[in-house]
């Protein structure tokens, strides 16, 4: 049975490839979010497995050593039946094969890291670009969270259009304990919460592989992720700012902010832009060195972790057409 199902992924695959030039307008990006920076072996191994397809492109990259984390900015085409409804996207098993290839080569109980994080594959968001919709993001998400879940017994949590309410990614991660550092320095390190979680997953088991973790996956809007270097070691202080930044601490609108420790001389605010065409990364920029200002801190200009949709899309196209000629 196991045989057929490949022979049929191949075979749908083969199709596809056929029609990728007809479909380059109906796209989708998924970001995926690992808990690794440090060992070039892992993230050779993940590699590896993005380029076993080249129908999915790696757009882009970003690595963080203070964070022991890693993000991958992948693009590709979704394939519609006679009656205009999604039916495939080589992200699908691209993705897989990364997330296999991640739980090969690394193992949570020995990471560490000044981001939080609940999983070896903490998080993986799927945006729409191009003449896509939503709902075509979300399908492609679902279809993700079931095949971890189910293939590889790891607890998925779904958010924003994959969620059957639009549950919100913070509101998860709260109730998951997400944002506690569990080590000294206000650090992350390996797995101490409950092995059985208290909440059922919306896909996979309850009980959590200590080595695997969990993981979060959803669909949204595109969101801008910014950070701002505060010059100080006090983590406290970074705190106060980034709960002053954020729309849930009364600060910006559509902003989602967190106070992190980067490296040995600075903290960060980490900021999420939710509507990032509403709210952009100069408000967050000037807000931050408002508040820096009366603590008597220095600020640093701020950086994007990743680029816009419209560059996502320019790039793609690029490296498409070069592969081409």
């Amino acid at each position: 049975m196991r045989n057929q199902e490949k022979r049929e992924e191949r075979d749908l695959s083969s199709s596809c490839k056929n029609k990728r030039a007809a479909n380059q307008s109906m796209l989708l990006c998924c970001k995926v979010f690992f808990s690794e920076s440090r060992s070039r072996a892992a993230l050779d191994a993940i590699e590896r497995a993005a380029r076993l397809d080249p129908e999915t492109v790696i757009v882009n990259k970003f690595e963080d050593w203070a964070y022991n984390r890693t993000r991958y900015t992948l693009v590709s085409y979704v394939i519609h039946d006679s009656t205009g409804s999604a039916i495939y996207s080589p992200l699908q098993q691209t993705v897989l094969a990364m997330v296999e290839a991640a739980y090969g080569a690394i193992n949570l109980e020995l990471h560490s890291g000044a981001h939080p994080r609940l999983g070896v594959v903490d998080d993986i968001v799927v945006h729409p670009l191009a003449r896509s919709s939503l709902d075509e993001a979300a399908r492609l998400a679902k279809a993700v969270a079931a095949d971890i879940g189910n293939r590889f017994q790891v607890p998925v949590f779904l958010y924003g259009a994959a969620h059957p309410t639009g549950k919100a990614l913070d509101t998860i991660r709260r109730e998951l304990g997400y944002y506690r550092p569990n080590s000294m320095g206000n650090q992350w390190a390996g797995w101490t919460l409950r092995e059985i979680l208290s909440e059922k997953p919306d896909e996979g088991p309850t009980q959590v592989s200590r080595a695997r973790g969990i993981t979060m996956i959803g669909a949204c809007p595109w969101v801008g992720l910014y950070n701002v270097p505060i010059m100080s070691t006090d983590v406290s202080v970074a705190r106060r700012i980034a709960r002053k930044v954020s729309a849930r601490g009364g600060g910006l609108p559509t902003v989602q902010s967190l106070a992190l420790v980067h490296g040995e001389d600075s903290t960060e605010i980490a900021c999420i832009l939710l509507e990032p065409n509403r709210i952009g990364a100069d408000r967050v920029q000037s807000r931050v060195e408002m508040l820096a200002a009366q603590e008597g801190l220095d600020v640093e200009k701020g950086y994007f972790t990743d680029s816009s949709a419209e560059m996502i899309l320019e790039e793609y196209m690029n490296l498409i057409s070069a592969d081409r000629a």
